[in-house]
């Protein structure tokens, strides 16, 4: 799959180009939806599948209070996207100017004269533009001006909720990790460099690798089985993210105990994928109890991750 940072730097022409647009922060099942409809309509035509979206994420320029930390950062996000058909990503840098552009010449200026776009698909609650003036009614006007067709998907909806990233950022913050697997097709995972911790977990018996998780969706505080991807190779393991209340901590931290593991792996990238929760965090009367519990919930995960 083929990446173009900015539209400036889009060269043509692309054989009968077919586009999904959005932000496809998380890449859920309903953006996954999108990508599968783009592709197949691609490649009935014998052009290209392309998704258009933004970096950064729109509310860092149209509201930076309102903006929500990221489900998925730019690699994961990409690694995603291709893995369901998409030839091509372009993406857009979201600056005031771009978030200012009148829906028509986002349509004309870039879709048409860019792009050359054929087909466009998008979901049911699109809009673009300025202040979100573009509306599906509108995209459709523009597609008869322009000459392309525009493909609407529909609500996807899972136990009755409709899957949105919002949802998932929820379902995720209040440590419901099982039920947002379902939302996202996947475990939620997040990626980061194993830095320095407090090393509390090496004294008591259970050496623990300590993520940088500064930009992305931390889920709720708990313990958590998980399984850990080190330079592709996946491990089982234990997850603990709160506050240690045992010895008066106060950063939250997420720390990972990964089972049979002995390697030093300070600075390296690990992804770690939370499969359930075990418990809520709780404060324990000594480090004695908490070895007592440290051993339960390894044997928990153990018998969660086999299945």
């Amino acid at each position: 799959m083929r990446i173009i940072r900015g539209t400036k730097n889009i060269t043509g022409p692309i054989p009968y180009p077919v586009i999904a647009i959005g932000n496809f922060d998380g890449v859920h099942v309903g953006h996954q939806a999108l990508f599968r409809k783009t592709a197949e309509l691609a490649t009935e035509n014998e052009g290209t599948s392309i998704a258009f979206t933004f970096e950064p994420h729109p509310l860092k320029i149209i509201a930076p209070e309102k903006v929500p930390p990221l489900l998925t950062h730019f690699k994961k996000k990409m690694e995603l996207i291709e893995s369901f058909g998409i030839n091509l990503v372009i993406c857009a840098d979201f600056t005031r100017k771009f978030a200012d552009q009148q829906p028509r010449d986002f349509s004309k200026n870039i879709l048409f004269e860019k792009i050359g776009v054929k087909e466009v698909v998008v979901g049911f609650d699109y809009a673009f533009g300025r202040g979100r003036e573009g509306t599906i009614p509108y995209l459709k006007k523009m597609g008869e001006e322009f000459g392309f067709k525009v493909h609407v998907v529909d609500p996807f909806q899972v136990n009755g909720q409709t899957v949105s990233s919002s949802h998932v950022r929820e379902l995720i913050e209040s440590g419901e990790v099982e039920a947002s697997s379902q939302f996202l097709g996947r475990d939620y995972s997040i990626t980061g460099p194993v830095v320095s911790g407090y090393k509390t977990g090496q004294a008591i018996g259970f050496p623990t690798a300590n993520i940088d998780t500064s930009k992305v969706q931390i889920p709720g505080t708990g313990v958590y089985a998980v399984r850990v991807v080190h330079e592709d190779n996946a491990h089982d393991g234990v997850a603990n993210i709160g506050f240690n209340p045992t010895f008066n901590r106060d950063r939250l931290s997420v720390e990972v105990h990964i089972f049979d593991f002995n390697q030093v792996i300070y600075n390296h990238e690990i992804e770690v994928q939370f499969v359930a929760r075990i418990r809520s965090e709780k404060t324990f009367k000594s480090a004695d109890d908490l070895v007592v519990q440290i051993k339960q919930d390894i044997d928990k995960a153990r018998e969660i991750l086999k299945h």
